[in-house]
């Protein structure tokens, strides 16, 4: 395998231009030992490394071969998204009152319409709530109206893409999205009675939560299958096993079984929980048209959002950002998926300037097996951005080597990489920007794409760090 590899390089750097062959290298043999530990073959790799401001190529491996970024694909939709919005962009949610108030009556309905606010926050929709009461309203008489017009999501289910429909990251995108639609259970031991309690953040309007759960003793492993959890029915949650005592208190974040009985359960709770009373229901409907709205909330800036897409791989997120793109480029009342995809191919063949074969735009997010890109485009993407008035937001989005986000446990060295990383079954792979011992800056962008992808990350590991050590021969090894 290293033989194969080490020959392949050489090759490489025969067949490349004058100009790049002089800097391309063969890989650091920690790199080419971690693949095969793995049993990765050569073909399954991707790597392109360059200086970043020169695009000088370092290292250049299967550059063009068109592969499953995962959630690299984020890159190019938070890329976008800052350039053509700008960073200080944000999202504005409309709401009416529909009738007059008087003596604290509002004699009509409360409507919400949902533009694409990923970041509409449990804490945010209580606030929304606290101005509706701080503006005279105690009663309303009539329903609370949310507007979810404005996205045309296909139909589907959460658990199509693995299985998981609970899972918080399979959660889908919704125009008028709360919350993430997700609620945190908390499991906390109580020796004396014997039992954990559960409590839920939030609590839903006509959801049942168990509120205890037995202790059982033995070791703190797979303590969510323990619980032996009834998790499909939207109004009941169940706990038919017992919770170990050693686990100490524990966070379980659940995507709620109906997405859209959620947004509805969530506003009906909170407008109680204000002090408000509701004569009709929570549901869903369309907002008033030709009527300037009563007040309207505004999101927190486009890079603010851009960093949590980032630093925490938010799939729901990024494709509210996917959509919202197609939305304000259009400025259509509603679009679609479709029209996202190609609102953003045309982005990015506008800034590239040159074709796209080989990639396929799926959702924005990389939660997907369809999408397909090379490293060599991921590599100018992050060229064009580093010369980009919004380069400063899109790099301090990434996160950080052995600091932050994704990278918290990275084994490069701390603080000298701003990368971001994906990871599906089958797919692993990093792209950023990466600071050399010599003061350099490199692009790093490297793709795997085989059954052992993840069980490989110590090559991307040592990738980043032989790139920090100016992929010196020498090579530094990774922090335990």
């Amino acid at each position: 395998m290293t033989r194969r590899l080490r020959a392949f390089a050489l090759l490489l750097a025969c067949s490349l231009p004058p100009a790049t062959s002089a800097l391309a290298r063969a890989l650091a043999p920690e790199i080419e030992q971690a693949l095969a530990r793995e049993g990765v073959p050569i073909d399954a790799v991707s790597i392109v490394v360059q200086e970043a401001g020169s695009g000088q190529t370092q290292v250049s491996l299967n550059p063009g071969k068109s592969m499953n970024p995962a959630s690299l694909a984020k890159l190019l939709t938070t890329y976008a998204a800052l350039d053509e919005l700008g960073p200080a962009f944000t999202w504005k949610t409309p709401v009416w009152f529909a009738g007059p108030v008087k003596d604290g009556v509002l004699d009509g309905s409360l409507h919400l319409q949902g533009r694409g606010d990923p970041k509409l926050s449990l804490e945010r929709l209580w606030l929304a709530l606290q101005r509706v009461r701080q503006m005279g309203v105690s009663e309303i008489r009539g329903d609370i109206v949310l507007d979810q017009g404005a996205f045309a999501v296909p139909p589907g289910s959460t658990a199509d893409f693995d299985n998981e429909p609970l899972r918080p990251y399979n959660a889908r995108a919704q125009a008028l999205l709360l919350n993430l639609s997700s609620v945190i259970y908390t499991f906390t031991p109580d020796a004396a009675r014997g039992v954990a309690t559960v409590s839920a953040e939030p609590a839903l309007d006509g959801l049942v939560v168990d509120a205890t759960v037995p202790l059982s003793a033995g070791p703190c492993n797979d303590w969510r299958a323990a619980l032996k959890a009834s998790l499909g029915d939207p109004v009941r949650l169940q706990f038919a096993g017992s919770f170990p005592a050693a686990c100490g208190e524990r966070i379980w974040p659940l995507a709620h079984a109906d997405a859209r009985q959620y947004a509805q359960r969530l506003v009906a709770t909170l407008w109680r929980e204000a002090g408000g009373k509701l004569t009709g229901s929570a549901r869903e409907g369309a907002a008033p048209q030709g009527v300037a709205p009563t007040f309207e909330l505004t999101s927190p800036p486009l890079a603010d959002v851009v960093r949590d897409i980032n630093k925490f791989s938010n799939n729901v997120m990024a494709q509210q950002l996917f959509l919202t793109l197609a939305l304000q480029r259009s400025g259509a009342a509603r679009v679609g998926v479709d029209d996202a995809r190609e609102a953003l191919r045309r982005w990015l063949a506008d800034r590239l300037g040159e074709p796209l074969d080989g990639v396929v735009i799926d959702n924005g997010s990389g939660l997907s097996r369809e999408t397909r890109m090379s490293a060599r485009l991921l590599a100018h993407l992050l060229q064009r951005a580093w010369s980009s008035p919004v380069m400063p937001e899109l790099m301090a989005s990434l996160p950080v080597t052995g600091l932050d986000g994704t990278l918290k446990r990275s084994r490069a060295m701390a603080g000298r990489a701003h990368l971001k990383t994906g990871s599906l079954r089958d797919v692993a792979g990093v792209a950023g920007y990466v600071l050399g011992a010599g003061g350099r800056r490199y692009v790093l962008v490297a793709l795997i794409n085989h059954p052992n992808a993840n069980a490989a990350r110590p090559a991307l590991d040592a990738l980043v760090q032989w790139t920090m050590n100016d992929l010196n021969p020498r090579f530094g090894t990774p922090r335990p």
